[in-house]
């Protein structure tokens, strides 16, 4: 099993700057690729940024890109979203996933991430 706690979440104006951070453990970090995702209420959870074993491929939404940058220590068993420009419509739950599977256009979906963490709320007032 892996455990994966999130961090860093809080409440920012707009156009403001979050980092949250992704601790890891009981697995080997490096040996999965990992995303962020976001669920607001009422809303289904969706994707925000993946990133491979390595750190050197990623994927973004349309809607953050350009804003936001994954990022990941494998020597620290950490991932990192930095967000920045924030909007209101940022606002949500925040969840931090792995996935054992190969890289590819599939991360961008829930179904190959087998851990997640139990979240972190980012809220955003305009």
């Amino acid at each position: 099993q892996m455990q994966l706690v999130e961090s860093g979440g809080g409440l920012v104006q707009a156009g403001g700057s979050l980092r949250l951070s992704c601790a890891a453990s009981g697995r080997t970090f490096g040996s999965y690729a990992m995303g962020w995702f976001r669920q607001a209420p009422g809303k289904e959870r969706e994707f925000v940024a993946a990133i491979s074993r390595g750190g050197g491929s990623t994927y973004y939404a349309d809607s953050v890109k350009g804003r936001f940058a994954i990022s990941r220590d494998n020597g620290k068993n950490t991932g990192y979203l930095q967000m920045n420009s924030l909007k209101p419509e940022d606002t949500a739950v925040y969840y931090c996933a792995a996935t054992i599977r190969p890289f590819t256009i599939v991360v961008r979906t829930i179904d190959p991430y087998a851990y997640w963490g139990q979240g972190t709320q980012v809220t955003v007032s305009s």
